[in-house]
């Protein structure tokens, strides 16, 4: 038998090695899962690193060809800074949109394939959507900004930062100021309201339409109702409407090299309409308000002709004597008593004409409401025409009625002017009075609205600030009328008064005067009438002689000087000698200034009065300067503002060129700070550019 061979020789016993195999596997299992959950670690660690402090804080979202647009997704800001970054034009708080506690990257553009736009969505919250427009022959860049909510009942609300820039524009209000940087009021609908009424409202004139001295212009959709608030010196905001309708927020912003660079971009973009020229003839003759309380339209005339009589008696020549509206009324009712009494055959000693009140320059006044106790409103009722006034429904199935609103305290109704009808009746009886009375102008109160009355109107044609526009058209149809409220109507041939101010030299009193002029000239509203000297918020005569006359040597270089205080009821020559000098020098001095730079205005709608900053746009010593005014550019305005001040700073801007006293005939370089100027009571210190003197 063969040998069986041994498969083993070795003398070493064999070995089971599956346990010592598991061993190491479990070993290097939980090595390996150590290092997975390390490796892990430090990613996030890492990733939370770039996120919160390696990722950069900015992210260009658009370029022009000087500046851009940055992301801060830290303060949730949309910044628009030069290429360079050394300039921050403005700095906008858009925080409010979705999550406060949650950083946005901010980073995603959805129009990725066109560098002139950025679309993102937020948070499912609202869609942004930014479009970028250069404009190279004015040397500006423009970013449109298109807000729109995702969801119904969304509010939209951006806010634009003070920080180091002085901003000017919007709306009048009580108190104006020039910058508006101190204003402080809550959010509220940006409309025009009556002022009387509503002191912590918007009032006069509003235009959607920021400035500010960094050379930004911000222009907001006027198509579109908003809120507006100020936080004093911190910044505005603008709020949109949160409804069923999904209400966008839109608005414009323009940068330029400096302010006047961005203010001219922006009257580009506003001026859709060519500017019509009002009666210039409106400036030569000074306004007389003719204050009588009494109950007749004979004794109406009998006043007026017993003003007219002193004021040739007091050689302050020709001029415009006003009637309010309740002296209008009775007027316009003597001589409808007159021909009624012609027609029933009454003796001619009985009955007279108005010859009188036909010779005098006059201005009436009259507003659209009509009283509820009044017949020819019960009139309205009986011959089926009460839809010539604004209602509203009475019950669900729709039937209007007429909607009572207060004018002048007692409970009116409101001419509706999307009734042409309406309008007929309106100018049919301007008509009349024209035929009756032969007024010079008429005085068109009570376009402003209020809360109430926008609250029923919504959504009527005529809510928000439309009602003014309209009426704005129906008084450049009369002709020869000033208006008390303005949006969208300075191109039209129209005077505008500005707001009634306190009889003291506070901001709402003498030294508020200039602040709104600034104000309304900016906003295209050159054509003004300031209000009467020393005040006429209360309908009290002015005892304050010095504040009388600071007061007249502010207004005689407006366009319009109109009075409510007459200057002989100070007894003395004096404050009558002074009254004749500066009505004089308003007709040798304003009005050829106003003539020559009114055809300025229709080419290019620059201001007639213009700030310091016009001249110096790079200079932020004239941001803040509210109590010096430039007309054109060669002539300065200093009056004096402060209750028995005799002395003043002046700050002549550095236009290139030099200033000349008008009075001392000296000589100063642009730039200059004269301080402790002496001004006399008597004199306002006025300074023309050299080239005007020789």
């Amino acid at each position: 038998m063969p040998h069986a061979r041994n498969r083993n020789p070795s003398p070493i016993p064999e070995v089971t090695w599956d346990t010592g195999l598991k061993e190491m596997n479990e070993t290097w299992k939980g090595a390996i899962a150590c290092l997975g959950v390390a490796v892990f670690f430090v990613m996030t660690i890492g990733i939370i690193y770039w996120q919160v402090v390696d990722q950069p804080n900015k992210n260009w979202i658009l370029r022009g060809t000087f500046s851009g647009l940055i992301w801060e997704r830290r303060t949730h800001s949309l910044v628009i800074q030069t290429l360079t970054e050394d300039k921050t034009y403005v700095e906008i708080d858009v925080g409010n949109v979705g999550n406060q506690d949650v950083e946005v990257p901010f980073v995603r553009n959805l129009c990725w394939l066109n560098k002139t736009e950025f679309c993102y969505t937020w948070d499912s919250v609202a869609e942004v959507k930014i479009s970028l427009e250069v404009n190279e022959e004015t040397e500006s860049e423009c970013y449109s900004m298109s807000w729109t909510p995702v969801h119904c009942h969304v509010e939209l609300k951006d806010c634009f930062s003070m920080a180091n820039v002085s901003w000017y524009g919007g709306a009048s209000v009580q108190g104006q100021s020039w910058p508006i940087n101190d204003q402080n009021t809550t959010m509220q609908p940006f409309i025009v309201s009556d002022l009387r009424n509503n002191p912590s409202g918007f009032g006069s004139v509003l235009e959607h339409y920021f400035l500010g001295s960094s050379g930004v212009a911000v222009l907001v959709s006027p198509e579109i109702p908003i809120q507006l608030g100020f936080d004093r010196e911190e910044q505005f905001c603008l709020q949109s409407l949160p409804s069923m309708e999904r209400l966008p927020l839109q608005y414009t912003v323009c940068v330029g090299h400096n302010v006047k660079t961005a203010h001219l971009e922006a009257m580009q973009q506003l001026s859709q309409h060519s500017r019509e020229l009002p009666n210039m003839k409106t400036m030569r003759l000074p306004f007389w308000k003719l204050l009588t309380t009494v109950d007749s339209g004979p004794k109406v005339e009998r006043e007026l002709r017993i003003f007219s009589n002193r004021l040739k008696r007091h050689q302050l020549g020709e001029g415009v004597i006003s009637l309010n509206e309740h002296s209008t009324s009775l007027l316009f009712d003597m001589d409808h008593d007159y021909l009624n009494s012609r027609r029933r055959g009454m003796s001619k000693r009985l009955t007279r004409d108005l010859p009188l009140v036909k010779l005098l320059n006059i201005s009436i006044t009259l507003s659209p409401f009509l009283g509820v106790d009044s017949t020819l409103f019960h009139r309205s009722l009986l011959d089926g025409t009460e839809a010539y006034w604004l209602s509203v429904p009475s019950n669900p199935q729709g039937y209007m009625v007429p909607m009572l609103s207060q004018w002048e305290g007692k409970f009116c109704v409101k001419l509706n002017l999307s009734n042409p009808e309406a309008i007929s009746w309106f100018l049919d009886r301007v008509g009349s009075l024209q035929a009756h009375l032969g007024m010079e102008y008429i005085l068109l109160e009570g376009a402003e609205g209020s809360v109430f009355e926008e609250q029923a109107l919504w959504p009527h044609s005529l809510s928000g600030d439309r009602y003014i526009s309209v009426l704005a058209d129906l008084a450049s149809r009369i002709g020869n009328t000033i208006v008390t409220a303005g949006t969208q109507s300075s191109h039209k041939p129209l005077f505008v008064r500005m707001t009634p101010l306190q009889s003291d030299w506070s901001s709402m009193g003498l030294k508020g005067i200039i602040p709104s002029l600034l104000h309304h000239t900016l906003l295209g509203y050159n054509f003004l009438i300031p209000d009467a000297v020393g005040g006429s918020l209360i309908e009290e005569l002015v005892t304050d002689e010095e504040l009388f006359i600071r007061w007249l040597e502010i207004v005689a270089f407006l366009p319009v000087i109109s009075f409510h205080t007459p200057p002989w009821f100070y007894g003395e020559d004096r404050v009558l000698n002074i009254t004749q000098i500066y009505i004089a020098r308003h007709q040798k001095i304003v009005i050829p200034l106003m003539e020559k730079y009114t055809e300025e205005w229709q080419l290019t709608g620059h201001p007639i009065y213009r700030p310091m900053w016009w001249l110096s746009p790079s200079d932020p010593l004239t941001f803040t300067i509210d109590d010096q005014f430039l007309i054109g550019d060669e002539v300065l305005v200093a009056p004096v503002v402060e209750r028995g001040a005799v002395h003043r700073d002046i700050y002549l801007p550095d236009g290139g060129f030099q200033w000349q006293d008008s009075l001392t005939a000296q000589v100063f370089d642009g730039g200059t700070l004269l301080q402790d100027y002496p001004v006399a009571l008597e004199e306002v210190a006025i300074f023309f550019k050299k080239s005007h003197m020789t």
